[in-house]
């Protein structure tokens, strides 16, 4: 499940409950024009991963409704901070949009808490692996 959002994405009161809720509604990635900052850093701490569009592109601009079924690819092949994955959006007629999207993990502690699926679950890891 993905979101698409537009500028700004995340801004206003209740941020934490925001990506908690996102996250456990099953939301996996957002793709916004740009996020505001503590949200993105939010939703990478519950594993949701933060997609921007390239500079110039949005929903509109890529003929995007939201009723398309999207797959990323390149988030299993060591993701770096900052990096570029291939976004597809399949239409409901089969027509199919591929486009660039930037990985708004932009540090390799942000990575790490992505892969192991959010803050908490890689502090756990963490204790398990200090403890053998």
């Amino acid at each position: 499940l993905l979101v698409i959002g537009g500028k700004e994405y995340g801004t206003g009161s209740s941020r934490d409950w925001a990506a908690k809720g996102t996250a456990l509604l099953g939301v996996k990635a957002v793709l916004a024009e740009s996020f505001e900052r503590i949200h993105r850093s939010n939703l990478i701490g519950m594993g949701v991963l933060p997609l921007q569009f390239k500079k110039g592109e949005n929903k509109d601009s890529l003929g995007l409704t939201g009723k398309e079924v999207y797959s990323i690819t390149g988030i299993s092949d060591g993701l770096k901070p900052g990096q570029n994955v291939s976004v597809q959006a399949k239409a409901e007629d089969g027509s199919v949009k591929t486009f660039k999207a930037l990985v708004r993990l932009d540090t390799p502690v942000e990575v790490d808490y992505y892969q192991n699926g959010g803050i908490l679950q890689t502090v756990l890891r963490n204790l398990l692996k200090n403890q053998k």
